[in-house]
């Protein structure tokens, strides 16, 4: 038998079956990152986990690289290749919520604000990022950072099954029940052992929350990094907030005159009742003299989708990110001099804590590694004019190399950028060689290699 032809691939997919010479190649080669420009031989918009075994089985068997792209926020690019498949997602976005058993299934191409409106409606939420935009599989996959991790872990310690399409093409289901060591290896390990069409996970009593954005001069940084240092130690758990490096954007609650000025800020999310939103949030109005906020009660989405408008599609990207154990007077340091050249607005700084219910789960219990780790500093440099890449990016690297002594081997993988490979292994600690086992059992001739790569 010959390799499979272009239209036989058509005649297997519902969905759309996209080269360059039809219409629509363009916008659909587009992705997040405009620093990335390539031209796949073909782009398959899947409607359901048969159309995406489809595509899989038409790049192993024409050996053509496979890129996966669900909600398309990949900055290294790993979402589209040259003269390869793309299997894009983002046709696959429905959310079934099951309210009795407080669970929800998304399909692999769904976006946390996807998510969030769906479970918003029945009083529920799980561990999403801090943008809406970002992809629940992506997010996932490599952990799951963000406002609720403290109390209920990660999103991928909230995982409680998967539609996995593997490499030879098979539709399996992992859970604690079937292929568990698939089920362990894609919570944490990344886009490696196939591509997830959708994803069961459990829900939690959130509805609204207390919280928002707080602005301090950047004068009081030093004190507003070591005051969070302890305050975060022994926080209530339903506190999930951050502080970071930002330079204000033209918004109401901001006096005029200081807009494009540089702040420390803390962006607060008490996810507990909202009657005790502002007596927990005192501590840190009490820290520093408050020069802006914009606080109080909001439905959990609104939060989770407060900072879209800074991050669209089509800006420059170029992340990194590190673990760290210690908050160390010397890492801080390094923060004031690094964070207070923050580039543009549309960058940012963020500190988030991982400490809490992300604490409670075991090393090896997933391939999320890093469970001792109580913060994960993530520099996202993110601007729009591609004239400003060789400084951004230079802004982006020095600080990394600031930080790096006083932070972990390893870091989170879904702020890596391409550059990162030589911190695989650094990056799953003791769990690396056991990924490696399962990446051999379940593709072993490396089709999924567009990722931040565990090799087989």
């Amino acid at each position: 038998m010959g390799k499979p032809t272009i239209e036989q691939l058509r005649e297997r997919v519902r969905g759309d079956v996209i080269t360059p010479r039809d219409e629509g190649y363009e916008e659909a080669r587009k992705v997040y990152n405009a620093m990335i420009d390539r031209r796949p031989r073909v782009v398959v918009r899947c409607v359901n986990a048969g159309d995406v075994m489809a595509a899989v089985d038409f790049a192993r068997e024409n050996q053509l690289d496979l890129a996966v792209r669900g909600g398309g926020h990949s900055v290294p690019g790993f979402g589209t290749c040259d003269d390869g498949v793309v299997v894009d997602l983002s046709r696959m976005r429905g959310i079934r919520v099951d309210p009795g058993n407080r669970t929800a299934r998304a399909e692999g191409g769904a976006t946390w604000g996807d998510f969030n409106h769906a479970t918003h409606a029945v009083g529920l939420a799980t561990t999403g990022g801090i943008i809406s935009t970002t992809g629940v599989a992506g997010l996932t996959l490599g952990g799951g950072i963000g406002y609720l991790s403290r109390g209920f872990g990660l999103s991928c310690d909230n995982l409680v099954s998967a539609d996995v399409v593997t490499a030879d093409g098979r539709f399996l289901i992992a859970s604690d029940h079937e292929n568990q060591d698939l089920f362990w290896a894609i919570r944490g390990g990344g886009g490696n052992f196939g591509v997830v069409t959708s994803f069961e996970f459990r829900l939690h009593p959130v509805k609204d929350i207390y919280g928002g954005p707080i602005l301090y001069e950047l004068a009081h940084a030093g004190t507003i990094l070591r005051f969070f240092r302890e305050f975060i130690a022994n926080a209530p758990e339903e506190f999930g907030g951050f502080p970071a490096f930002q330079i204000a954007p033209p918004l109401p609650f901001i006096p005029e005159k200081r807009h494009g000025d540089t702040f420390c800020i803390i962006v607060a999310c008490w996810a507990g009742p909202l009657d005790r939103g502002e007596r927990a949030l005192k501590p840190l109005r009490d820290v520093a003299p408050v020069v802006a906020e914009h606080v109080g009660p909001m439905p959990y989405p609104a939060l989770n989708s407060a900072f879209d408008a800074l991050v669209p599609p089509g800006l420059q990207h170029y992340w990194k990110a590190n673990f760290v154990t210690e908050l160390t007077d010397a890492a801080i340091e390094a923060h004031l001099t690094h964070g207070a050249k923050v580039p543009v607005v549309n960058s940012t700084v963020h500190i988030y804590p991982i400490n809490g219910a992300c604490h409670r789960v075991a090393a090896d219990a997933t391939a999320f590694a890093y469970r001792g780790a109580n913060f994960a500093p993530v520099i996202a440099g993110m601007w729009p004019n591609p004239a400003d890449n060789k400084a951004n990016i230079k802004w982006v690297r020095d600080y990394y190399q600031a930080i790096a002594p006083h932070s972990e081997e390893g870091g989170y993988i879904n702020f890596m950028a391409e550059d990162d490979q030589d911190r695989i292994k650094a990056n799953y600690k003791g769990n690396y060689e056991r990924l490696v086992k399962v990446k051999r059992k379940y593709d072993p001739s490396n089709l999924f290699h567009l990722n931040q790569n565990i090799k087989p």
